[in-house]
């Protein structure tokens, strides 16, 4: 892979039957599978590659609730609260601390926007500060002409390479069964409800079922006659070589995003910049995405045709429980970076920062991003299949929310009082005939 994860030991044993399965081991299934081994709850997680491997071990590594969409604030905040804990908790490094996430901008709309957005953050308990340009020059660092910014203190950043695989040792350790490289290729149905799955490896039941496979979710749930519009948005970032610490946490200068890591280096990216591969799933759920794509959240999107169009998580086909399916065709996605990216993001780096003048790429990649319509995610239970549970269409966020849509969805799940209203991130805001809400903050 052109990422570099912590391995996870797989259980000793392979189960027959468990409360609960979870298919997918990015920060989502494995946050899930955590929380429901916490409650007490007998859970399997069936990850077809390795954990980690995918989205949750390619992100930025922002942790943060500071311009986040209003629906997801709540859970953001949650989530901040169990990063903190999760770490005593497993008693594994999650590389999470908070050293705070600052926004800059030459643009006075940008301003108006976060004063607006932190006046309707501050009624739901979340507090940021707006800088000033003097402010915003100090806190980044740099001279450039700014019109203001703002610094939001106790959000934070976390390792990707090691978060999904210490939150899923943690499972483990608490009971859980966790398997890699065994693929889930479909449900077993019985009496009109989910009864298990049949893996790899057999069938193995269960009376409830979460699907938390990101990029594959759609597919998979097509071949139930369940719609779930996503649309896969393929992004790039790279780690530099060591150098020195211009910021401590993360920042975003509209364009340039950068996260300072543990040993020194930098994760960076361009904003907003990435691609779309035409293929028949987003073909398919075009109209649902126009909202988004008049948008200036995909302004900067490149759209292609290729390989994937046949083969992937956006190609057409179906397959049985009995045959290989397109999941063990391919363990992990792990597509490569656009290197013009690359090089425009090293540029704007060294630019704002001439002290990192000598900095190298040491290594980049890419990552493909499960989105959503209106960039909120589905968390949700199917009630023409009972049993099915989806949490998916995280939208580039899940990395930093993981951890609280995790206990949110294990709460659902295990018929436990939610932490926050659960409406918002209901499927059926997609059905048809229902007005889809624009993508608001990032």
């Amino acid at each position: 892979m052109r990422i570099k994860v912590n391995a996870v030991a797989d259980s000793e044993r392979f189960p027959e039957s468990v409360d609960v399965i979870v298919i997918g081991g990015g920060i989502i299934g494995t946050s899930v599978s955590y929380e429901l081994a916490k409650q007490g709850v007998s859970v399997a997680l069936f990850e077809k590659g390795v954990i980690g491997g995918e989205q949750s071990g390619r992100n930025w590594g922002w942790v943060r609730q500071q311009n986040r969409d209003l629906y997801e604030l709540p859970m953001a905040i949650r989530s901040l609260q169990r990063w903190d804990e999760l770490s005593r908790e497993i008693g594994l490094d999650l590389g999470f601390s908070r050293q705070g996430i600052t926004y800059g901008t030459q643009s006075e709309s940008d301003l108006a926007r976060w004063e607006a957005w932190g006046k309707q953050a501050q009624q739901i308990g979340f507090v940021s500060h707006l800088l000033s340009a003097k402010e915003a020059r100090d806190r980044i660092g740099n001279s450039s002409p700014w019109v203001g910014g703002v610094w939001s203190p106790s959000d934070g950043r976390a390792e990707p390479s090691l978060a999904a695989p210490a939150i899923a040792t943690g499972a483990k350790n608490l009971g859980a069964f966790v398997h890699q490289r065994c693929a889930v290729r479909g449900l077993d149905v019985s009496g009109g409800r989910v009864t298990g799955v049949w893996t790899e490896r057999g069938l193995v039941k269960a009376n409830r079922v979460i699907c938390c496979g990101g990029a594959w979710s759609s597919r998979f749930l097509k071949q139930y006659g369940i719609e779930l519009p996503s649309a896969n948005i393929l992004g790039t970032a790279f780690k530099t070589t060591a150098a020195p610490e211009v910021i401590k946490g993360c920042l975003s200068t509209g364009g340039l995003c950068i996260r300072r890591r543990q040993d020194g280096s930098y994760t960076v990216a361009l904003s907003g910049r990435g691609q779309i591969d035409l293929a028949p799933q987003n073909i398919r759920y075009a109209t649902k995405f126009y909202p988004m794509y008049r948008s200036k959240i995909a302004k900067k999107l490149k759209v292609r045709i290729n390989g994937s169009f046949f083969n992937g998580p956006e190609a057409a086909g179906s397959w049985s429980n009995q045959g290989v399916s397109p999941f063990e065709k391919i363990r992990t996605l792990d597509p490569a970076a656009d290197n013009g990216i690359v090089q425009e993001a090293m540029q704007a780096l060294v630019q704002l920062y001439p002290q990192l003048n000598g900095i190298k790429v040491d290594h980049a990649w890419g990552g493909w991003i499960d989105t959503t319509p209106d960039l909120v995610p589905v968390i949700d239970e199917m009630n023409n299949l009972p049993g099915l549970f989806i949490a998916s269409g995280f939208s580039g966020h899940g990395f930093g929310i993981g951890p609280g849509a995790g206990l949110l969805c294990a709460q659902r799940v295990n018929n436990k009082p939610l932490f926050t209203d659960m409406t918002p991130y209901s499927l059926a805001r997609f059905a048809k005939g229902q007005a889809i809400r624009e993508p608001q903050m990032m």
